[in-house]
């Protein structure tokens, strides 16, 4: 398998696991604060799938190895693609961050944290719908033709790396099993 598969492919296939969390936070997002309210488990899952593995994961495969790639291979990283999307991870952070504050308070009883939170969620699908659009069509593209077949190795390796080190052996599974329950419940 390697040196077949791109390190933008590994990419664009989280981007189908991130798009399908955007799906079902949507769907919570909506049934918030109603008659189907999301568990406190079923939240932290959420949470914990936006911070682990969208940011420290995947994110951190972008910003860590492939954006430096790309400057190295030439594109710029002020005024170009590399900085729009560095400043949409920020913002991405900072969502998520709010999303988890109005999460934390609407389980304390906190009767704001509804709006609070369906707001956030929408900015945050918003957000990340469009900048997944952006990588997988712009950014991916100028990778698959600025990085030779060593360079695409060498990223490939060192995101399995980042991924055993940042989420760990079985974690990925976990992930994989939380977005099946989650999409069972709330997009079936």
């Amino acid at each position: 398998m390697e040196g077949l598969m791109k390190a933008t492919d590994e990419l664009k296939k989280e981007h189908e696991g991130v798009r399908l969390m955007l799906r079902i936070l949507e769907a919570v997002s909506d049934k918030f604060g109603g008659e189907k309210n999301p568990s406190s488990d079923q939240l932290d899952g959420i949470m914990e799938f936006l911070s682990i593995f969208v940011d420290k994961c995947h994110h951190g495969k972008e910003e860590e190895f492939l954006f430096p790639a790309l400057e190295d291979a030439g594109v710029p990283r002020e005024a170009g693609p590399i900085g729009v999307m560095l400043t949409e991870h920020a913002e991405g952070r900072a969502l998520a961050a709010k999303l988890r504050e109005a999460a934390d308070r609407h389980k304390s009883g906190d009767g704001t944290a509804v709006r609070d939170f369906r707001t956030t969620a929408r900015d945050y699908v918003a957000l990340l719908t469009q900048h997944i659009e952006k990588e997988n069509t712009v950014l991916f593209a100028m990778a698959d033709a600025r990085l030779d077949a060593a360079k695409d190795d060498e990223l490939f390796e060192a995101f399995e790396q980042l991924e055993q080190e940042r989420i760990g052996p079985g974690k990925h599974e976990e992930f994989h099993t939380l977005l099946h329950r989650l999409k069972h419940e709330y997009l079936d």
